[in-house]
């Protein structure tokens, strides 16, 4: 599994016209395949500073997913609400690898 960590810079006078474009691509995640584990919106800190986290199965699942988004008319209809209404200056994508079982075993192993 993989999971994209996805960082925006927003216009934070358009945080609400963000959390719809939020709220648009949580189930066009799943359509396609993936887990979506939340947008992550300013509250305290940085005003222009929102995250979202989802998973594919593996990162050919995920290139699929992209290359399908393109043809899907309520992905363009999201890519279209942003571009209009000036919503994202800009963002970065990174890929993490979960790490989802506790062991405490190796910790207490290790005496150096």
């Amino acid at each position: 599994m993989i999971t994209c960590y996805l960082t925006y810079e927003i216009d934070p006078d358009k945080l609400a016209k963000f959390e719809i474009y939020a709220k648009a691509w949580i189930p066009l995640v799943a359509r396609f395949g993936g887990t979506h584990l939340g947008y992550f919106l300013p509250h305290e800190g940085a005003s222009d500073l929102a995250v979202a986290l989802f998973s594919f199965p593996s990162l050919a699942a995920y290139e699929t997913y992209r290359v399908q988004s393109l043809q899907d008319a309520d992905c363009q209809a999201a890519f279209a609400y942003a571009a209009r209404h000036k919503i994202i200056r800009r963002y970065d994508r990174q890929f993490l690898r979960p790490v989802l079982e506790g062991d405490l075993q190796a910790l207490r192993d290790d005496q150096d």
